[in-house]
This record gives C-alpha cells, structure tokens and sequence, in this order.
C-alpha cells in the first residue's frame, strides 16, 4: 500500500489547507485514482446522512471520495467494503496495528492505490486527500473531527460496538453511498443469523446457562498477561446473546480490558473459559492454559472446556463485520448439543460469499488457511 506520512511546517500546513479550501492550489491530491462517475446509484439530489451522534449532515450528491481517520480504522473499514462502492470511492485510510493481511487486496485489486495515513494524521495530512467525508469512531469527535469540521469537511461518526449499533451504523453507510438497498440486504442476514441462534436458545433456562469466562490472553514479552472485555463491549454480549453467563460482567464496569489474574479467575471458577488471542493462535494459547499446573483446579481445565475462540486473519469476537461468526462460533461452544448441526466452517463460507462476493474457491484459498481457534 502506498504510504503517505505527509508533514509541513506549521506556515505552510495552513496556506495548503487554505489553498485547498478555496480551490486555489492546484491539485496537491496523491495519486489515488479519481472514482469514476458512472459508479451505481449517484443521485444529482441532496443527500442527508444520520449518523452515531444523531448529526444531520448534508450533502448537495453522494460523496466520491471517502477518507477513514484516527484509532480503530480498520473496523470502519471492512464494514465499508461490505458495499460494492467502497473500492471506488475509498481514497485514504488508517490502518493502525492490526495488520489486515491480503484480505482487503483480494477483496479490492485497487486496495494499494489507496492512501495509507498514519494512526495519529490530523487535519493537515487528511486535508490535501480532498475528502467529500471522513468517517470516523465518536470517540475520535473532540480530538480529530471538530478541527476538520472547522476546515468545512464534512464528517461522519460511527460507533460500531453493540449489535444494535452494528446496524444503525450499516443504515448509515448505507445512505452515504446511496445504497439503502445493500444496507437493508446486510442487516436482514445479521438478523436472521442472531435469530438462528436465539432460535437454538428457544427454552433455556437460566440454570443451563454455563458461567463463561471471556479472557485475552498475551504473552508478549514472555510474561503471561490475562484480561476481560468491559461489560458494554461487545464481547460480553456475544456471551449473553449464545446463551451464556459472563462472570467478569460486574467486575469490569469500566471501558477497556481489565487484567485479571488467577486467584480471581479460581474465585469465579468459570465451567467454561474462551480464550481470544490477538498475536497468536487462540488455540494454542487456550491449550497452554488448558494444561498449566495451576489451572488444574479449575472445573473448567479438569473437564476440557477451555476452548481458543474462533477466527481467521482477524478474531472473530471484535466489532469487525465478522462478529456474527462469533456469534455462531460461541453458541455452538457453549450449547453444542443445541447447535449439533450447525457447520461453523460453513456458515463462515456464506457469510464471505453475501457480506464480501467471494466464491467457495476464493474462500478455501484465502481465508481457511487462516482459520484459528477449535472448530
């Protein structure tokens, strides 16, 4: 992908973004192709797009050149390529630590000519991509889209942490390419997936509702570090939605990850445990664990439910498109009984071929070689 770190002096930065504003600098764009001007469903009309902090913004046509800014990019992202404009329209982005592999270049032949900005650009980077809009995740509001807002760059927030968020944000993304249709065709299968697995939930009751511990697991350094999800993260409701109980729930009422250690874990001796793992295979971390002398003690290591969390290039518990196989993933780990005829390999495969058009060949190509976790 072609890198483009850009810097001024501090003069300099504001007679560019001037200059660009008003249209008098000539074209100082990197050479991210233009989209071409027969892509599908451009309207001459005005466009207004709702976003995550309830914004009306308006635009007088359907934005062409889209710019993904500031930290956790790469969700918004991959959500956008469930859109068959995106590799048209997406100029610039930010990738940061989580190395997408050849999943969005197979996904986009035209994915290196995109703009790859640092994870900390601000204004004076983004401004010479002369973006239409610049999505972004709220929390991202204060520090990177009011200064661009004040340079008249339109700006959409998205959240994309909650399952009722996931589709509020598709429906946005779907008026910003004007494409409702695709939006409502995305959100019916993430409806009827979680409906299948409430459907195999259907008369459970709470007693059979094992206690799930959810933890990451990172070695880095050659220290062993665990930690839990906050309770408003996805990842706790992942657990609740397939039928599961999270024990950490009310010790991680904070935002972010909480490290844990075992003495904690013993007292909430878990009958399961999930083991997500984000630089490693989760489930070779799961089976580190799984035979560790001092976790011996705990149901679940003496009865074998520890179990590496399902993924592929990247983990399957994340606000990422593939939280839904997630999803599937945990309620056949938790209720195998309930799921015996659910195929998660194969639900992966349909979920690529209706979320991203790849066919069954490109499937086991690209993607099973990277599958992670026990299946």
């Amino acid at each position: 992908m072609k890198k483009q770190h850009l810097a001024y002096p501090l003069a300099l930065t504001a007679l560019i973004v001037a200059g660009l504003l008003l249209g008098a600098c000539g074209d100082l764009s990197p050479s991210t192709p233009e989209p071409e001007a027969t892509v599908a469903n451009v309207s001459a009309s005005p466009l207004v797009v709702t976003d995550a902090q309830g914004r009306r913004v308006e635009f007088a046509t359907p934005p062409q050149r889209i710019v993904v800014a500031g930290k956790s990019s790469l969700t918004i992202i991959d959500a956008l390529y469930l859109f068959p404009q995106a590799s048209q329209q997406l100029a610039g982005m930010v990738i940061g630590r989580q190395d997408p592999g050849d999943f969005l270049r197979f996904v986009d032949p035209g994915f290196e000519q995109k703009t790859d900005l640092a994870v900390d650009a601000g204004p004076e980077q983004i401004a010479p991509l002369k973006p239409d809009v610049v999505i972004m995740r709220s929390f991202m509001a204060e520090k990177l889209g009011r200064p661009l807002e004040q340079l008249d760059i339109p700006v959409i927030y998205v959240d994309l942490e909650t399952p009722e968020q996931y589709l509020r944000d598709i429906a946005t993304l779907g008026q910003l390419f004007a494409n409702e249709e695709r939006a409502a065709e995305i959100e019916a299968y993430y409806q009827a997936r979680m409906a299948d697995v409430a459907d195999g939930l259907q008369g459970l009751g709470e007693e059979a509702r094992p206690r799930t511990l959810l933890v990451q697991y990172s070695d880095q350094g050659g220290e062993l570090a665990l930690s839990v999800p906050s309770a408003a993260w996805l990842q706790t409701m992942e657990i609740e939605l397939a039928g599961g109980v999270p024990v950490w729930k009310e010790a991680a009422q904070a935002g972010g990850w909480t490290v844990v250690n075992l003495e904690q874990i013993a007292a909430w001796n878990p009958a399961k445990i999930v083991v997500v793992s984000y630089k490693s295979d989760s489930a070779e971390a799961a089976d580190r664990l799984r035979t560790a002398p001092q976790w011996q003690a705990l149901d679940a290591a003496q009865q074998g439910e520890i179990y590496g969390f399902g993924g592929d290039i990247f983990s399957w518990d994340q606000p990422d498109p593939r939280w839904i196989l997630g999803l599937t993933w945990l309620a056949k780990t938790l209720h195998p009984e309930r799921f015996a005829d659910l195929d998660v390999i194969e639900a992966a495969s349909r979920f690529y071929s209706q979320m991203y058009g790849l066919d069954e060949a490109t499937f086991q190509e690209q993607i099973v070689p990277h599958l992670k976790g026990d299946f």
